[in-house]
C-alpha cells in the first residue's frame, strides 16, 4: 500500500540518489547485490543480537533495492535479469530475517513457519498475475498493490526484531495481514483474467 501510494512523496529523493551513484561509476545491477549483502548483514546482525544495527543494515538495503530500479531506468539498462536478481534477493534478505529470528527464538517456529507460508503464497499469487497480466508503468511486470508491500514488510519486520518478547503475536499478525493481502491479490486476478476473455 505504501509502496504503491506513497511512492510519489519520495520519487524525488530516489531518482536523485540513483542519478549520484550512476555518476559514482555504480550500476544497478551492483546497488542490487550491496542491498542483497546489507539484507544478509542485517540477518547476522540480529543473530549476533546487535539489534539497532539489524534494523539499520534492514531499512538501508530496503533504500537501495528501492534506488536501484531508477538507476536502471535512468540508464537505460532496465532488464528482466535484473528484474529477476532483484525479486529473489528480496525474498532471500526476508527468508534470512525469519532464519534469525527463528534461531534466536526456536519457541515460535510455528507462527514463523505461518509468516513464511503466507509469504509464499502471496509471491506465488502476485507473480503469476504478473505474468499473465499487461505491464504497466515503470515496473518490468505488472506491479499488484496491495494492503502488504515491501515497505509495510520491513515496519513488521522492525517491530519484530525490536520487540522480540511478542515476536510470536507480531508474527501472526503479519502473517494474518499478508493474507488478506492474498485475497486482495486474487480477487484483481480473477478481475483482470475475466477483462481479457
Amino acid at each position: 500500500m505504501l509502496d504503491t501510494h506513497g511512492r510519489k512523496y519520495v520519487n524525488r529523493l530516489f531518482s536523485r540518489l540513483a542519478k549520484g551513484l550512476l555518476q559514482a561509476g555504480l550500476s544497478p545491477n551492483q546497488v542490487t547485490a550491496a542491498a542483497f549483502l546489507l539484507g544478509i548483514g542485517s540477518m547476522v546482525l540480529l543473530y549476533l543480537q546487535h539489534t539497532v544495527f539489524a534494523v539499520a543494515a534492514l531499512w538501508l538495503s530496503g533504500l537501495l533495492d528501492a534506488v536501484d530500479g531508477e538507476m536502471a531506468r535512468q540508464s537505460g539498462k532496465s532488464s528482466m535479469l535484473g528484474a529477476q536478481l532483484d525479486i529473489v534477493s528480496d525474498r532471500v534478505v526476508e527468508l534470512g530475517i525469519v532464519w534469525a529470528l527463528a534461531l534466536r527464538r526456536p519457541d515460535c517456529l510455528l507462527p514463523l513457519l505461518g509468516l513464511v507460508s503466507a509469504i509464499l503464497l502471496s509471491m506465488t499469487v502476485f507473480l503469476t498475475t504478473g505474468m499473465l497480466a499487461k505491464t504497466t508503468g515503470k515496473k518490468s511486470f505488472y506491479y499488484q498493490a496491495g494492503l502488504m508491500e515491501r515497505t509495510e514488510g520491513f515496519l513488521m519486520f522492525t517491530a519484530m526484531m525490536v520487540f522480540e518478547r511478542y515476536l510470536a503475536i507480531l508474527t501472526w499478525v503479519y502473517a494474518g495481514l499478508i493474507a488478506f493481502t492474498i485475497c486482495q491479490r486474487l480477487a484483481e486476478s480473477f478481475r483482470l483474467l475475466r477483462q481479457e476473455k
